[in-house]
């Protein structure tokens, strides 16, 4: 149920499963859903978002847990966090295809959203993201940080993770980028990381899959990531039958919001050769 019809401005879903799930939802046009990765929140994409928006509908909800939506869940799976995007378009009485477009975790995301809501997908955008799940030792190490980040708070998750976010040099080029995704880490809370965290952990190998997405994608990796390499992105976009990759030069796994300059118009321009 959504709480209220306003739109251009943020506005709470009351209930999905019990759950406040929180979005963003401004212009008008095709429906453009963004999905934000680990451990951010809608704010990531507010580059695409001004762009996007004088000509679609853009869509970006703060994932379960993360943000300004809640959850009380220990553990958060990408097959919840899809789940609620399919009830986030139902609840907005979104019954036309979407594009969607994800991040990192919200490539997770995206890749299970086109397996179990594949009537809700018409359009498909993977960005510096993976298919593989994680090896044992990867996913271990994720149960153990998001134990100490219960511990000892936020501040564990940014020190882990943010130097490994973002290109050589996009600290000194874009300082309030890094500082913004800095700040948005540390305000998120402690249960909400644990939770992604471990649903990332247990998430299954989606490349078996990749076969059977056959909406036109696009695949996006930044040339100096090391989180998703561009080689990784090459398979990951040479397994799917009606995509095409882009690597963009000189940005790291961030690559849309260090330089939304360069993708914006790339994510145009393929969005008006797809429509």
């Amino acid at each position: 149920m959504v709480s209220t019809t306003r739109r251009n401005n943020f506005v709470p879903v009351l209930e999905l499963q019990g759950i406040r799930l929180h979005f963003i939802d401004e212009g008008a046009g095709t429906p453009l859903v963004f999905l934000h990765g680990f451990p951010l929140d809608h704010s990531m994409w507010d580059a695409q978002r001004r762009e996007f928006r004088q000509r679609y509908r853009v869509i970006i909800p703060d994932l379960r847990g993360l943000g300004r939506s809640t959850s009380n869940d220990e553990v958060v799976t990408m097959e919840q966090f899809a789940d609620d995007v399919a009830g986030l378009l139902d609840a907005l009485e979104i019954s036309d295809p979407v594009t969607l477009c994800g991040l990192s975790m919200g490539g997770y995301i995206a890749q299970v959203f086109a397996r179990r809501h594949p009537d809700k997908l018409g359009r498909l955008v993977l960005c510096d993201t993976r298919s593989q799940p994680d090896t044992p030792e990867a996913a271990e190490n994720r149960l153990k940080l998001a134990e100490k980040v219960l511990q000892d708070g936020p501040r564990v998750i940014v020190e882990a993770m943010l130097p490994r976010l973002f290109g050589a040099g996009t600290n000194e080029r874009r300082p309030a980028v890094v500082d913004a995704i800095r700040h948005v880490m540390l305000a998120n809370s402690s249960r909400g990381i644990a939770a992604a965290q471990r649903g990332m952990a247990q998430r299954v190998d989606a490349t078996p899959f990749l076969s059977q997405i056959t909406v036109p994608t696009l695949v996006l990796g930044g040339e100096l990531d090391s989180i998703a390499p561009p080689a990784e992105m090459r398979e990951l976009a040479a397994a799917i039958p009606n995509s095409e990759f882009v690597e963009m030069k000189g940005v790291g796994h961030m690559a849309p919001q260090e330089d939304p300059a360069a993708f914006n118009p790339i994510l145009q321009d393929w969005l008006s050769r797809t429509e």
